[in-house]
């Protein structure tokens, strides 16, 4: 059998005709599931900004509930994931701390295990299915219209004020006047306007789809034969720097950087340094265009933010901000709770689940690292850890396998850059326990499915199949 980015074993490595008839006959209905499952995604998050936005306990649930959903509705046999053994072990160990003595009312502490398996619920079933490449470009395609819209409204958001804007968020609201103050930024004209919301009901929420805009723009640069397609790819970055500078999010901005060299990397190990260097300069184009036209709409407070970076060590900005949680976390919660704290004692699960008569005292967790101690301790963050660069091994070695068609290799880079800025954002919030998290397995379980029709198909081609 030819060279393929991972070891193919059975059923798939010598499947008889009637098989390989039946999974062509299924990738219509492979390509429903997976289209499907995302637009879903889309919906519920639209869902909380609309005038029925009040009903968000349960748009979030149905969210996450439809991943759950997923693992029994699709039967399509198309093997496993090389990261699903790891997965398995994760999910094992989550759902063993149910039984935790310190942890909360055992609703709270079935629905926070329950949300662990919903999130990477896309591992387990997606490579079931035999998808196509094009699953994979109409997937991104419906991620860079829905965040490219969402960064383009940031941004006119804080040149006419209150334009499309959803009303803040009530938990937001909820903090008190002068927080909510301190997420406002004055625009050119003089006007106190909140950080670019987007698509959300967050100030600085335009920050996450300013990313997507920034990182799918790359990839359809890299992959666009038209000069139409590259000029909007070409906007779309520009306008995503735009969002993030204006959202003040720091972090996503550094994230973007690393997604950035991410890619870079990736197309150096191709050695395909003709489109490495076109990336670098549309790069720069990004970081300098973006950068002056934020600039000019809220001068003062870009120029503050972005300059805080560099004005100080770098480590000592995020220590600042985020350092002390992730310190605290080896310091203080891993040496107290080794092999975990109880689930359901933090976040959104104890809200809506637990029960503040229990006599289990509420904890707190703002960055991955202290969620996954907390919810598990050392063997849960380990296990977690591990699946998860695992999986990003996966993705890149189909990013950088050479396949007869170098399209997938482009669009599999893209995904891996920005797996790899979600994992970098671990150290910021609990990425992994919300629908970014959902997004990252699901991108991921879909290039190695795509990955896995492809090199099937090529080696049938070349008669290394029966």
């Amino acid at each position: 059998m030819t060279a393929t980015p991972w070891d193919i074993r059975a059923p798939e490595e010598n499947p008889p005709p009637a098989f390989r008839e039946k999974v062509r006959s299924r990738r219509g209905e492979a390509h429903a599931w997976a289209v499907g499952y995302l637009m879903l995604l889309v919906l519920t998050q639209l869902a909380l900004i609309s005038p029925i936005g009040g009903l968000r306990i349960m748009f979030r649930i149905i969210t996450f509930s439809s991943g759950l959903l997923m693992l029994g509705l699709v039967r399509t046999r198309g093997g496993a994931h090389p990261a699903s053994r790891l997965g398995i072990i994760t999910i094992i160990i989550v759902f063993l701390e149910i039984l935790h003595p310190s942890a909360n009312v055992l609703p709270a502490a079935v629905a926070q295990a329950l949300l662990y398996l919903a999130v990477m619920a896309p591992l387990f079933w997606v490579p079931r299915t035999w998808l196509s490449e094009r699953t994979l470009r109409v997937m991104l395609l419906i991620l860079w219209i829905f965040h490219g819209a969402g960064a383009m409204l940031g941004v006119l958001q804080v040149y006419v004020p209150g334009m499309w804007q959803a009303p803040l968020s009530s938990t937001i609201a909820g903090l008190g006047r002068s927080y909510v103050e301190t997420l406002k930024i004055t625009n050119a004209f003089g006007q106190r306007v909140f950080r670019p919301m987007g698509l959300t009901d967050v100030p600085g929420g335009a920050a996450g789809s300013g990313f997507y805009a920034v990182l799918l723009g790359m990839g359809y640069l890299l992959t666009g034969r038209t000069r139409r397609v590259m000029l909007i790819a070409l906007a779309s970055i520009v306008v995503g720097m735009m969002a993030i500078y204006l959202s003040q999010v720091r972090a996503l901005l550094v994230i973007t950087v690393v997604s950035m060299v991410a890619m870079s990397a990736t197309l150096v190990m191709r050695r395909d340094f003709k489109r490495l260097s076109w990336f670098s300069i549309v790069l720069v184009i990004a970081l300098v265009g973006g950068f002056r036209g934020a600039q000019s709409m809220a001068r003062g407070n870009v120029t503050q933010r972005v300059s805080s970076l560099t004005n100080a060590n770098p480590g000592q900005v995020y220590y600042q901000n985020r350092g002390f949680f992730l310190e605290e976390a080896f310091t203080r919660d891993l040496p107290e709770f080794p092999l975990g704290a109880g689930l359901g004692r933090w976040g959104m699960m104890n809200a809506y689940f637990g029960d503040p008569t229990s006599g289990v005292q509420p904890l707190w967790a703002e960055i991955q690292w202290v969620a996954w101690i907390l919810d598990g301790g050392l063997p849960l963050m380990l296990a977690y850890l591990a699946t998860v660069c695992y999986t990003l091994l996966i993705t890149w070695r189909i990013a950088r396998f050479r396949w007869a068609d170098a399209s997938l290799s482009y669009w599999a880079t893209m995904v891996f850059a920005n797996g790899v800025g979600t994992l970098a954002l671990t150290f910021s919030y609990p990425v992994f326990l919300s629908q970014p998290g959902m997004e990252f397995w699901l991108l991921q379980a879909v290039v190695f499915a795509v990955g896995r029709t492809k090199a099937y198909e090529e080696a049938e081609r070349w008669g290394a199949v029966a």
